[in-house]
């Protein structure tokens, strides 16, 4: 059975074997990936240290570098493993408002197709409502069927497809 987790060294190793069933090109997504200030993520004090700023993000009391917000991480565990990843932005930039979103995810290749993202999405609405939010805006690209699907199944109306400086994204609402 899947559960949620803050992020942990201690899955270093699983988390590694995730993030090399993305292909070179079309590299893992979203959840604090733009916190990485470098990929060099096999040697284990670089990991720690980027799992200490994931987890430094959501503290509320310590302000948050230009271009960046607080947010909430977790990562989608089963058995030790890692199976991907979600986070809760708490407000919404300027650039979070066109393109990124109160809530990313992203689960790896090989554990698709069980419903994963759909359970981590329902999972985490109630963590925003706790947060005092009263809706949320989730995007994904165009193309993506299966993570407008996911969107779909926990209440999210389209709002509109819009070219973005990422690419073309589906922006919907989900109200809490």
């Amino acid at each position: 059975m899947p559960h949620l987790i803050a992020p942990t060294a201690q899955l270093h190793t699983s988390w590694l074997d995730a993030h090399s069933e993305w292909t070179r090109g079309t590299g893992q997504d979203g959840p604090g990936m733009r916190l990485a200030a470098d990929s060099a993520f096999a040697i284990p004090e670089v990991f720690a240290s980027w799992v200490y700023r994931l987890r430094e993000q959501s503290d509320r009391t310590r302000p948050q570098p230009d271009g960046r917000v607080h947010a909430t991480h977790w990562w989608i565990v089963e058995d030790d493993t890692y199976l991907g990843a979600i986070d809760l932005r708490h407000e919404l930039d300027d650039f979070l408002l066109r393109a990124g979103g109160h809530i990313g995810y992203s689960v790896r290749p090989s554990a698709r197709r069980r419903g994963l993202a759909t359970w981590a999405l329902g999972a985490v609405l109630p963590e925003a409502r706790a947060l005092g939010l009263t809706r949320v805006l989730l995007t994904c690209d165009d193309t993506n069927i299966a993570s407008a699907r996911t969107i779909e199944r926990n209440g999210g109306v389209l709002e509109d497809v819009r070219e973005t400086e990422i690419g073309r994204k589906r922006r919907y609402w989900i109200e809490l």
